[in-house]
């Protein structure tokens, strides 16, 4: 049997078929095959060739996370496919196009987050996220939010005198914070930064530890200073740091301590007993900031003991001037395989929970 000829006739596909010497048609019911199309104009040169991309970079990563195409002549821009996938990419194009001409430099992993958001929910005002910025860091480098769980997180920052991120790794709940406190200080809305986390850490105990104090706690400490150093030029933090304007310390330092006018990060409060979780949020004095920061799924502590932060959340949620802020895998700013894994570790809890 040799298929001779193909071809389509409206919502039908007909096959000549050859068998013996003898012909048969066939007329077989297929599903509409028509394509959904837009032509997008973009008048701005200079714009474009940011939107694009170099040798259109940004328009392959566009077509590798939708399943449409993207032909570029000139200013205009078609795009084809699927209708929601076209209304989708349409609608981020020119919003992408609108923040470039208004200064803001569109990255890919800029387009990537873009899409995230826009995916899942169509509403959302890029420029609103995009365009605030939270800090320049001495390299130039404008800090901004990069989702809308990240707006919300810093618009409580800003509003609130104590809030609460809780969610996975990568997305940008320290680091915000961290730019937040260093453009309170450089501001002058507050007078000193403290930087704090517990030292218990996949059971280790700072005791059980060779070295002197300095060289036990340090290495706890070393993802607040990476985010200090990469905000603030090393000199200048250094500087601040030998005057105590800015402060990195481990938990157990906050006891019997009054914080006025600071800007203070607890990281890691996942790992926080409930004692000192409750020490830590009582420091909090007159003109100061506290943000905590954890993720529930990275617990360290016994299972004996209760976690400060799970605690915290369930007592304090409710209350007045405090606010939490929850991320997920699609806040996450690192990788685009971390969001993989975080999702997929997600999904194997809901399942372990199931049974």
């Amino acid at each position: 049997m040799v298929i001779v000829s193909r071809f389509t006739l409206g919502f039908y596909r007909k096959i000549k078929i050859r068998y013996k010497k003898r012909s048969y048609i066939f007329l077989k019911i297929q599903a509409s095959q028509s394509v959904y199309s837009k032509k997008v104009h973009f008048p701005d040169n200079n714009a474009i060739k940011i939107l694009f991309g170099e040798y259109d970079s940004n328009i392959k990563l566009i077509e590798s996370m939708e399943d449409v195409k993207l032909n570029v002549r000139g200013h205009n821009v078609s795009i084809s496919g699927d209708a929601f996938c076209v209304d989708l990419i349409e609608n981020m194009l020119v919003q992408l196009y609108s923040i470039i001409r208004k200064g803001y430099p569109i990255f890919p992993a800029d387009v990537d987050y873009a899409h995230r958001m826009l995916a899942k929910n169509e509403s959302v005002n890029l420029e609103k996220i995009f365009l605030d910025t939270v800090f320049i860091s001495s390299s130039k480098r404008v800090i901004t939010p990069k989702s809308v769980a990240q707006k919300l997180y810093i618009d409580s920052i800003r509003d609130c005198d104590m809030v609460f991120g809780i969610g996975p790794a990568g997305t940008g709940k320290t680091y915000l914070a961290m730019a937040m406190a260093v453009a309170a200080l450089l501001e002058k809305k507050v007078n000193r930064i403290v930087l704090t986390r517990p030292a218990l850490e996949a059971g280790e105990r700072l005791g059980f530890l060779p070295g002197d104090l300095s060289e036990k706690v340090n290495p706890y400490l070393k993802p607040l200073y990476d985010a200090l150093y990469d905000m603030v030029a090393f000199d200048r933090a250094s500087a601040m740091i030998s005057k105590g304007i800015i402060e990195v310390a481990p938990l157990a330092f906050m006891r019997g301590r009054t914080l006025n006018e600071a800007f203070v990060i607890l990281d890691e409060a996942q790992n926080t007993t409930t004692e000192q979780m409750k020490m830590f949020l009582t420091r909090l004095g007159f003109g100061s900031k506290a943000v905590i920061t954890g993720d529930v799924t990275q617990i360290d502590l016994p299972r004996d003991k209760t976690p400060g932060l799970v605690e915290a959340e369930g007592i304090l949620k409710k209350t007045d001037g405090i606010k939490f802020i929850y991320f997920s895998e699609i806040d996450v700013v690192r990788h685009p395989l971390v969001q993989d894994i975080i999702r997929a570790y997600n999904n194997l809890d809901r399942i372990k929970r199931g049974n």
